[in-house]
């Protein structure tokens, strides 16, 4: 009998060692609006259009999908569809190969076809012990209250589900609020702040919610709305104030000072010439992978609490970390990882998640 208890911790500890270490202080945005025709009836979003610069830009190009899809760079996994269980378990072994402890799914509201997706993803993310938080996108964000009602419209539904996010520190949800600045503080206020009208704090609803900082001088914003937090997401560096990696020691200081939670985001790269050609003052080529180093490396050089990572599947916009193939059509020829292997940035942010924690430990 003690010889069996023996091999039972032997294999346990094997089974342990084998495990990857998730870091609970690393929050990956993750994209669930993928469809595919057999399964959602539509290829959302790999059929997407050039998106126009202006009110004056008459641009009507479209990518219908089938190949030839709104992006720079073609998945290892196909044109997808992200309410595919199978699909969806591959994507968390592929997070929890990277070290990644929390991914943000991108919240459309209840009414979207996205929706069904977000319970076989809790599902997946517990199996792998992964947590999910969720990013509130403009469409549901349009009033302070309508994003309120989402947080409690979630909270009711997945506040119970063992893979749904709750900080240890806390003890609450987190949110994060894509373009929050687009609302006043003082409306903010009113539903963020201990003394506002329709508060949800000290309610079943209180949670950790993290606005978006672009400018330096959305210091006074943050003082004055009543979010516990703010993020950077954009992986174009130098694009904001925020995204600027030089700026990252100053933010956690000021976060420090105000007893916010602040959430830098690297990123592998930056190409959406496809969708948004106008837009290529922004590109920054990976540089086979060196682009992710440098901003992994800032990053820990400013002591950050917590690293974003921007993204696993942002296809559109070329930040993905998921793998990426070689792919050609209509004399198109897809940007891919080049020498690096498929992986690499999966098996990249696992190493540089080692040493983010290694630099806390000395």
């Amino acid at each position: 009998m003690k010889q069996l208890l023996l091999l039972f911790l032997f294999l346990s500890a094997i089974c342990q060692a084998q495990t990857p270490s998730l870091n609970d202080h690393t929050v990956c945005f993750y994209y669930n609006w993928y469809g595919s025709n057999s399964i959602d009836g539509n290829n959302y979003h790999w059929a997407h259009p050039v998106m126009p610069q202006n009110d004056n830009d008459t641009t009507k190009k479209f990518f219908p999908g089938n190949g030839d899809i709104g992006a720079n760079f073609y998945p290892s996994n196909g044109e997808y569809s992200s309410a595919d269980p199978a699909l969806i378990e591959k994507h968390m072994q592929e997070i929890e190969s990277a070290g990644i402890g929390i991914i943000a799914v991108t919240w459309l509201g209840e009414n979207d076809y996205t929706f069904k997706s977000v319970t076989p993803l809790l599902d997946a993310a517990s199996r792998h012990g992964i947590k999910v938080c969720f990013q509130i996108e403009p469409i549901v964000r349009k009033t302070v209250f309508s994003t309120c009602d989402a947080v409690r419209f979630i909270i009711d539904k997945f506040g119970n589900h063992p893979a749904f996010y709750k900080s240890k520190e806390t003890n609450r949800p987190m949110f994060f609020v894509y373009d929050s600045y687009v609302i006043p503080a003082k409306e903010w206020a009113v539903v963020l702040s201990d003394s506002g009208k329709q508060s949800i704090r000290n309610s079943k609803y209180d949670s950790d919610m993290i606005g978006l900082w672009c400018w330096k001088e959305d210091s006074l914003f943050f003082e004055q709305s009543g979010f516990d937090g703010f993020y950077t997401y954009f992986a174009s560096r130098g694009f904001t104030f925020g995204s600027t990696p030089e700026n990252w020691s100053s933010l956690q200081k000021w976060a420090d000072l105000h007893k916010q939670i602040f959430i830098p985001s690297v990123g592998p790269g930056y190409n959406d010439e496809r969708i948004r050609p106008w837009n290529t003052r922004n590109n920054k080529d990976r540089e086979n992978g060196k682009y992710y180093d440098r901003m992994f490396e800032d990053a820990i050089a400013s002591k950050v609490k917590w690293i974003g990572i921007t993204s696993f599947n942002e296809w559109h916009e070329g930040t993905q970390i998921e793998p990426a193939t070689k792919h050609i059509v209509k004399q198109y020829q897809f940007l891919d990882y080049g020498e690096l292997n498929e992986n690499y940035y999966l098996i990249r942010t696992n190493y540089w998640l080692q040493q983010w924690k290694e630099s806390k430990s000395h």
